[in-house]
């Protein structure tokens, strides 16, 4: 398995003053950059290969410590692209850079509950999740009934990336967005949502239909894959949390 992390982010105003840096994966918490916590767990998993997808900023932070850093573009697509690229016809797993707390134990658990799927993305339950982050800004969702916080961490099958550049990188961009990820599932499913009654599963049977592929969900999943960093607030929280004993 290879092992891809988008790290090309750029911040700038409060946050970057906060992180000192405008690049948002070289932000630090407790000693250690965001982008290093990334490479951490994915060595830790024991993937064949790590890249990273960055800019010189990047390259000069972790060359050493990776098997590939490939040279970012401004266009977030295109860095998706050439993530795919690197992992040819090998099963990736993507990951973002800005995952202050993420853990091996959790990419473990969410590659098993992916075990079968040709694309899959984890999904932590909100009330695991604000238990973890208690205070933490909600980021949940509401999918009929069901209260789930999207992760910035995605498998792909072998063979599976060619087909689906297009769509992932549609889904990649509006993974924090609920009603965009409504938007690529058609007029019917986005009616469902309106009325709260899309369901996991409709998004699962709408990759089929569409793509022919097998999509999960992986429910249950480690809200360290979902806490990201957007924002000052989110940065000022995440201190406040590492801190903790």
């Amino acid at each position: 398995m290879i092992a891809a992390i988008l790290a090309g982010g750029r911040v700038d105003g409060e946050l970057a003053a906060a992180l000192g840096t405008s690049v948002k994966a070289l932000g630090r918490i407790g000693g250690t950059t965001f982008v290093d916590t990334a490479i951490d767990a994915a060595r830790l998993f024991d993937v064949e290969r790590i890249a990273v997808i960055g800019g010189p900023e990047v390259r000069a932070h972790c060359a050493q410590t990776v098997d590939a850093v490939i040279d970012e573009s401004a266009d977030g697509r295109e860095n998706l692209r050439r993530a795919f690229a690197e992992a040819g016809d090998a099963p990736l797993l993507l990951l973002a850079s800005d995952l202050p707390f993420i853990t091996a134990a959790s990419i473990a658990a969410f590659l098993a509950g992916a075990h079968g799927a040709d694309l899959a993305m984890p999904l932590a339950d909100a009330a695991a999740y604000h238990a973890a982050f208690p205070g933490a800004a909600a980021h949940d969702t509401n999918l009929a009934g069901e209260r789930v916080v999207n992760g910035s961490v995605f498998y792909f099958a072998p063979g599976v990336t060619g087909r689906v550049l297009a769509i992932a990188q549609q889904l990649f961009a509006a993974r924090k967005s609920a009603l965009g990820m409504a938007s690529l599932l058609g007029p019917q499913r986005i009616v469902r949502y309106a009325l709260g009654r899309l369901r996991v599963e409709d998004v699962e049977t709408r990759a089929f239909e569409r793509l022919g592929l097998r999509a999960r969900a992986v429910r249950g999943a480690g809200p360290d894959l979902c806490y990201d960093i957007d924002s000052l607030a989110d940065f000022q929280y995440a201190l406040a949390r590492a801190a903790q004993p």
